[in-house]
């Protein structure tokens, strides 16, 4: 995944979007008070909010080439920047740009439906009930494991893989490794599977052997479709998001802080 540094020019924006809550709010009040009179770039967006909301944001916008400055309003804000509102002309100035392709699921549910949906952290394949799952998983037509009984299993992209993946004891993924992450959660048989690391050239089939007695959900970040059958995973690179970070907390920073902590806990 290519870094650039954002060439130093005019940079300020007239393109803010905000989530509703009142911190959000607050902080697009002192931001437009900051802009006001500055010289404009169009192609810069402000977008403030929590991590979600910058995923929504993102795939609404998936066929834009707009620069996307995410300013945390929300919890631990990964994909967002530190407010700093006596720096933020001096941050953006200095904001280095990554680009960043989603995953894109295609689910196939029991009536025989086909729905797709992308995902820019993890594609979440969950059981529906209170069977556990019975999967098959497989990479082209490789198989990675023939069955595998568990609450589900996560395919994350080095951006997602301080997310859920990490909450289920995924690998950190460094943001240029090419690579997905492939986890169980909750795995019953095999008890020591752990998962695999695979390119992310990788097409990824999901199948459920049991969808009867086994009903499983697909959830891409946050879009669920429910019933599913088979579920296609496969990177998007014709889909490029482009953000910005502030020079001293690049989401590369942020992924090698993560993987430091978890090597020394």
């Amino acid at each position: 995944m290519p870094v650039r540094v954002w060439p130093r020019a005019p940079l300020m924006t007239n393109k803010i979007i905000s989530d509703t809550n009142k911190k959000s709010q607050k902080i697009k009040s002192i931001l437009l008070k900051k802009l006001k009179d500055k010289k404009i770039k169009s192609k810069v967006a402000i977008v403030i909010g929590g991590d979600g909301f910058m995923l929504k944001t993102l795939k609404k916008n998936k066929n834009s080439s707009k620069l996307y400055y995410g300013i945390n309003s929300g919890n631990y804000g990964f994909l967002m920047n530190k407010f700093s509102p006596k720096k933020i002309i001096k941050n953006l100035s200095k904001a280095k740009m990554i680009s960043i392709s989603p995953l894109e699921m295609k689910v196939v549910n029991k009536q025989g439906l086909i729905k797709k949906s992308l995902a820019i952290n993890e594609v979440s394949i969950l059981r529906q009930s209170r069977q556990a799952a019975s999967l098959q998983v497989a990479s082209g037509k490789k198989n990675i494991i023939k069955k595998l009984i568990s609450d589900g299993i996560l395919v994350s992209t080095p951006a997602g893989s301080t997310a859920y993946n990490m909450s289920v004891h995924g690998p950190i993924l460094s943001l240029n490794s090419n690579k997905l992450s492939i986890s169980p959660i909750s795995a019953f048989r095999p008890r020591r599977w752990k998962g695999k690391i695979v390119s992310d050239k990788s097409i990824i089939k999901i199948k459920n052997l049991n969808p009867i007695k086994r009903p499983i959900s697909a959830v891409a970040d946050n879009i669920e479709v429910r019933n599913a059958k088979i579920i296609t995973i496969k990177t998007n690179k014709n889909i490029k998001f482009n953000l910005l970070y502030d020079a001293n907390r690049s989401l590369q920073k942020k992924i090698k802080i993560e993987q430091l902590r978890r090597e020394t806990s």
